[in-house]
């Protein structure tokens, strides 16, 4: 099984053996996704480590008080003076300038030997990641909870594998999203209200980044309906009715990256001005987006195969994006693959399947192959219908499997 190794599981054993370690270790700086669990990890933090954690949230009211960060860190060193200490700043890109003050507060902390960890979180990687590179620079450790995979829910929720991998294609994967999926309507509530419109409405645009609010909408709205597929910034651009030069749509999307939400593939080539030159491939990070901005909600794969198929395909992508893969598509007219997988899983040429289909289907697969040995060719395909590719010496692999396992077993 490939290991998974940005989910919350992980992500709570790392931390945990860090903050084992003497103090004052590096901050550990914790980004990702809103409602994957970040502020819940360190809830279990505080608790665990009892009197001597300390939890703050730069997102409550009583963060914007005069004086609330002095008196937070003086309650902090005080304890650490007693002994070993945990400081956990949850939400911590809402507190004006903090990573210059944090590295004012870090640098004291080694020099008057103070045994206090510092733990930060942020959703927005907008706003968390440019503060540590500016100011943070050899202070900080990052780590990074991304969607949960299926493995995950499976193991949470105690699901079946194949029920989970059906789940994260039609429904995706927030964990607290998943007590609604009964009501489809308080489902979709949730995701829009919860989600989508905290990460549109305030995480970019509080970047100061967005100077056309209602354009950068717009974007998201066309990749929520593009999911997979290959999208020149020219067509992009004449879909949108609030027209944009080039350059800003390209920002926009760059913007959608960064705050978890879409991730625009680059196309695989030996040279870098050749796949930046090339239209991006869509893929939506989480599926539960595309459901809830789908006037038709989830695809059934009996009814709306092709929906489906598209569907599974960014949910492949998708995990192995989320997993810290570089994942990249390639295309020379006629022959195109679906993906190009590099990274901790090896080197992996993908193509999916997820309807019928015969060897002619994988010529592009086969001829990419030839071309680059140093891939592995992989076909995923609908659970069971691995036959062709077995019979001319390929990798097959059930999409279900994929999202489990990813491309070993």
């Amino acid at each position: 099984m490939t290991e998974i190794d940005n989910d919350f599981e992980h992500c709570r054993r790392v931390m945990r053996q860090r903050l084992r370690e003497p103090g004052p270790g590096r901050i550990q700086l914790l980004t990702g996704p809103r409602q994957v669990g970040k502020t819940t990890l360190l809830l279990e933090l505080a608790h665990e480590f009892g009197e001597a954690a300390i939890y703050m949230a730069g997102d409550e009211p009583d963060a914007a008080l005069p004086g609330f960060w002095e008196r937070c860190w003086a309650e902090a060193e005080a304890r650490a003076e007693r002994g070993a200490a945990v400081l956990l700043l949850d939400e911590v890109h809402h507190l004006s300038d903090w990573a210059a003050r944090l590295k004012g507060r870090w640098d004291r902390l080694r020099r008057r030997h103070l045994p206090l960890h510092v733990v930060a979180s942020g959703s927005s990687a907008l706003r968390v990641a440019a503060g540590p590179r500016e100011s943070l620079a050899g202070r900080f450790e990052r780590m990074t909870l991304s969607h949960w995979p299926a493995a995950a829910l499976a193991r949470t929720f105690h699901l079946p594998a194949r029920e989970a991998a059906l789940g994260l294609v039609q429904f995706g994967s927030y964990p607290g999203a998943m007590e609604f999926r009964s009501d489809p309507a308080r489902w979709r509530s949730y995701v829009r209200e919860g989600i989508i419109e905290p990460v549109i409405g305030r995480d970019v645009l509080a970047s100061g980044a967005v100077r056309r609010p209602a354009l950068l909408r717009q974007v998201f709205a066309i990749a929520m309906a593009s999911p997979a597929q290959i999208v020149s910034l020219q067509k992009l651009q004449g879909q949108l009715q609030d027209k944009g030069a080039l350059e800003t749509v390209a920002h926009y999307l760059a913007m959608l990256q960064e705050a978890y939400l879409v991730s625009p593939l680059e196309k695989f080539a030996m040279r870098a001005h050749r796949r930046r030159a090339a239209p991006p491939k869509l893929v939506v990070l989480n599926n539960a987006l595309l459901s809830a901005m789908h006037p038709d909600g989830s695809p059934e794969p009996a009814k709306e195969p092709q929906r489906f198929g598209a569907w599974v395909e960014n949910a492949c992508l998708a995990f192995a994006v989320n997993q810290g893969q570089t994942v990249t598509y390639w295309r020379e007219e006629p022959l195109e693959i679906d993906a190009v997988i590099e990274g901790a899983w090896g080197n992996w040429a993908v193509e999916i399947k997820t309807g019928s289909f015969d060897v002619h289907g994988l010529k592009g697969l086969l001829e990419f192959s030839r071309r680059n040995p140093r891939f592995t060719p992989l076909v995923i395909t609908a659970p069971g219908e691995g036959a062709v590719p077995r019979r001319h010496g390929l990798r097959s692999v059930g999409w279900d499997e994929f999202l489990i396992s990813g491309p070993t077993s």
